[in-house]
């Protein structure tokens, strides 16, 4: 039987052969083939609300023609341009990109995923600063590449790398929220997840650390947000014992949480921004870096010897201006005006006893959830208590909105819930998709 023979799978039944899926939710998960502003079909003619931007990287819709238009045009003119060389596409982005960043942050590194862009700001660091060693938080998710995973402090995904040969070059702080210090206000906490930083850089040796890489919100972590005060914290380490700054935007940048980088919101300055997902409205894969003034110039001189066949693709640089230009236009401002209103319908979601925080800043929020008599959480696959698939209420909440119309994430650990709206939703968007979500908790915890 050849290719063209096959039997189709049927609806719902995974096929013997054919695309492994990643991160899948398993066997029963719908075929999406069509989407439109905030929601998505599949072949079966069911729609979603896809209040997770599938992997919280559509920001612009399902449908922005002004994009599709602008890929569509630069593949005419030429598809492809090798990363060695310029391209009228590619300067404009860097341009577009640098006016756009906070500070004197202008030299712009093209890659094609967040894993990658992580992986060259920590080269570049480690080369800048003459220093092996990168500081990461606990329960933080930058990439499952060998060198991002290293990064990653989500035991899951380092663990699986790291099951067969290690990583190295890495070391671990405890991310700023309540559940890792013993703090009764935000100021106290933002004191002693400093003081706990300083103490780290210093045990590990201040010369041996090239970078500190970090979310300014987290992402598939959880969306905190940094008690007031943090970041400026965290500027002043770095500026003492001569370490770089990176903020990983993979997630935060592009007007998920409300400015076009996350780190905005903090007031403080960083060496390097790593950007993917939203640049393109992930119509097209593109990620990159985004360096300060000194190290750009130090990058040129040098030279860089590692990249991607794909780096900086002219279609997806093409992709990266449109959106910019939607962005810009509309949906910053569409953030600004709805996020109080998203806001607002998740906090109400506390009135479930099950439901213990709900966090975020801009469209990216969690929903966290935990035993209203004891605080634990119902399952914590990290610390041995269970997994994410079995006996989870929390998967199965996810999974009771999808089947009532809403696509929400699955948080790392799995004890919470992402709502990550693409930045076209409206109010009514938001009213209906929580509402769905409202009725899932309490079909699943009564």
């Amino acid at each position: 039987m050849t290719g063209s023979e096959r039997p189709a799978t049927p609806a719902g039944e995974t096929p013997a052969s054919g695309s492994l899926p990643h991160w899948s939710d398993g066997d029963d998960v719908p075929t999406i083939t069509r989407g439109e502003g905030v929601r998505v079909s599949d072949d079966e003619g069911t729609q979603f609300l896809d209040f997770a931007s599938q992997l919280y990287c559509v920001n612009a819709g399902h449908s922005e023609e002004t994009i599709v238009e602008a890929m569509t045009e630069q593949a005419r003119r030429i598809p492809y341009v090798s990363s060695s060389k310029h391209n009228d596409a590619r300067t404009e982005l860097a341009a577009r990109l640098a006016d756009v960043a906070p500070g004197d942050l202008s030299g712009v590194y093209f890659a094609v995923s967040g894993s990658e862009a992580n992986e060259a700001a920590v080269q570049f660091a480690r080369a800048e600063q003459d220093a092996p060693k990168v500081l990461t938080r606990w329960r933080s998710y930058h990439g499952a590449t060998y060198g991002a995973a290293a990064l990653t402090g989500d035991p899951e995904t380092r663990a699986t790398v790291e099951r067969y040969a290690a990583t190295s070059g890495s070391g671990k702080f405890l991310p700023p929220i309540p559940a890792a210090f013993d703090a009764e206000s935000p100021e106290e906490l933002t004191e002693k997840a400093a003081d706990h930083l300083e103490f780290v850089i210093r045990n590990e040796g201040p010369d041996s650390v090239a970078a500190l890489l970090m979310e300014p919100v987290g992402g598939t972590s959880g969306a905190f947000p940094a008690p007031p005060g943090y970041f400026e914290r965290v500027r002043d380490l770095c500026d003492e014992y001569d370490v770089l700054l990176i903020s990983d935007e993979v997630i935060t940048g592009f007007g998920r949480c409300g400015d076009w980088f996350g780190i905005e919101a903090e007031g403080v300055q960083p060496d390097m921004i790593t950007f993917a997902k939203g640049v393109t409205s992930a119509y097209a894969p593109l990620a990159g870096v985004l360096v300060r003034d000194s190290l750009g110039a130090s990058l040129r001189e040098e030279g860089i010897d590692v990249g991607q066949t794909f780096g900086g693709h002219p279609v997806a640089c093409a992709a990266g201006v449109a959106a910019m230009d939607v962005y810009e236009d509309r949906l910053l401002d569409n953030v600004e005006s709805v996020a109080p209103t998203l806001e607002s319908e998740l906090r109400a979601l506390n009135a479930h006893e099950a439901v213990s925080e709900v966090r975020g800043r801009g469209f990216l929020w969690a929903v966290e959830f935990a035993e209203p008599e004891t605080g634990d959480p119902y399952v914590d696959p990290w610390a041995g208590e269970g997994n994410e698939t079995d006996d989870n209420p929390v998967a199965a909440v996810k999974e009771a909105a999808m089947d009532a119309g809403v696509l929400v994430g699955g948080g790392r650990p799995g004890f919470q819930l992402i709502v990550a709206p693409p930045l076209c939703a409206d109010e009514s968007d938001v009213r209906e998709a929580v509402g769905v979500l409202d009725d899932a908790i309490g079909e699943v915890f009564g």
